[in-house]
């Protein structure tokens, strides 16, 4: 038998972030009906946070989009590494260019001559920049291989020096109004050397064998590929190279291959990469990416922001709650807890709801983009000045963790002015009015 007098045996009390606090917190959320005051700001607060979330995470998934596809266009028309410097005249440059090839990560190698030039047809001239490569090497730059047709890439470099075929930009082939197998007339401010000097500028008809699109207008409008014995020999640079361009697996980690690449090509070499020939691009890149950043930032804090006034609603509301609780043993941390947890939770709900709508929008981008041209009967990006198909929206998890963190913590911060304010409150005098 046990004692009857014996003494009861002390209650443990509850810990921090306890059961009971979380369930008070959640019941002071489902307001009756003359607090609906509360729950309508509470509302309010939720529906800010999750579209200020989801318009975050939409908006840096589709920066992110063009900007990795604009990048993907641009280094897959002008290489990833080069290669300069005496090595180029070296006798042991064939070599050099072997071993470069045998550098792994490396995906290809291509030896270039480019020079400016004049271009004249159709009663049309203007500037261009013409491009000396190997036929074989045109596969190196997938857009604008996969755009010429089969006839074209069969064409370029065949019969003496490579032949007269050449290939030029649509942007360029429209604006001069030719077409395949229309005559071009180039310019070469150079000229070529003879028995009596050098001949000063030379002029040259070829044939248009073909137009590309590189994926970029600007490219489009200011290139042309001649076949490389031809540009040497049309430009007085018989058997010189101007660079050696590279492909690799990696563009991000180009960084890595830097050492690699300079000692296959030998101390005479100056190796360079995108980052530093794209450097003014992609800094503006950056800094678009960091100020985008910085104001949808703030408009996810504004959002947090309507959670104060709806907690101080709340606290209002329930002075006489607080001070019996207080009376009854409640800590001030309990109070101040309880009421943090109330306003964190329309911040989590709102970022959670944020979050899933943002991806969501993100993955079927196209579908709805295709529903909105359907249903007004408007096209709303236009592919031929884009050269997209669809908006593209590329979901980087750092991106979508970041935004989950910063809004969580804003409605956080929010939560936890009004709830200091309910700490503070002096049981006694919250009782004198009541």
């Amino acid at each position: 038998m046990t004692d009857a007098t014996a003494p009861a045996r002390p209650t443990k009390p509850a810990g921090p972030f306890s059961a009971w606090e979380f369930g008070l917190a959640l019941r002071y959320l489902r307001a009756r009906r003359r607090e609906g005051g509360i729950a309508l700001i509470a509302i309010i607060s939720y529906v800010a946070i999750a579209l200020a979330v989801m318009a975050l995470i939409v908006v840096m998934s589709i920066m992110a989009g063009f900007r990795n596809e604009l990048l993907d266009r641009m280094l897959s028309f002008n290489g990833h590494m080069y290669v300069q410097g005496q090595v180029l005249v070296s006798p042991d440059r064939d070599a050099a260019l072997e071993r470069i090839a045998a550098v792994p990560g490396v995906v290809s190698v291509t030896p270039l001559t480019e020079s400016q030039s004049i271009v004249r047809a159709a009663g049309v001239t203007t500037g261009a920049m013409v491009r000396g490569i190997r036929p074989g090497d045109l596969g190196s730059m997938a857009y604008v291989n996969n755009s010429l047709s089969d006839e074209a890439r069969r064409s370029f470099g065949q019969g003496p020096y490579g032949g007269d075929n050449i290939l030029i930009g649509k942007a360029l082939a429209d604006g001069m109004g030719l077409g395949v197998g229309d005559p071009i007339t180039l310019y070469s401010p150079t000229g070529a050397d003879s028995a009596f000097g050098n001949l000063g500028g030379l002029e040259k008809t070829y044939r248009v064998g073909g137009t590309f699109s590189s994926g970029t207008a600007d490219f489009d409008r200011a290139f042309i590929f001649m076949p490389l014995e031809q540009a040497q020999l049309f430009f007085a640079k018989e058997g010189v190279w101007d660079v050696i361009e590279l492909k690799v697996a990696e563009p991000d980690r180009v960084g890595d291959l830097l050492v690699p690449v300079r000692e296959a090509a030998g101390r005479s070499a100056i190796v360079s990469d995108w980052r530093d020939r794209l450097a003014a691009f992609w800094g503006a890149l950056k800094v678009e990416r960091v100020a985008m950043s910085i104001i949808l930032g703030l408009v996810v804090a504004i959002a947090a922001l309507n959670i104060i006034s709806g907690i101080v609603m709340l606290v209002k509301n329930k002075t006489r709650d607080i001070a019996i609780l207080r009376t009854v043993g409640a800590s001030q941390m309990s109070m101040l807890r309880i009421f943090f947890i109330s306003g964190a939770a329309i911040g989590v709900a709102g970022t959670v709801t944020g979050l899933v709508l943002g991806l969501l929008f993100c993955l079927n981008i196209g579908a709805i983009q295709h529903f909105l041209e359907a249903l007004f009967q408007v096209q709303l990006f236009d592919a031929d000045v884009y050269m997209l198909e669809s908006i593209p929206a590329e979901v980087d998890p750092m991106d979508v963790l970041w935004v989950t963190l910063w809004s969580v913590f804003m409605s956080c911060v929010a939560s936890l002015l009004p709830s200091w304010r309910a700490a503070k409150m002096d049981p006694v005098e919250a009782l004198r009015y009541e």
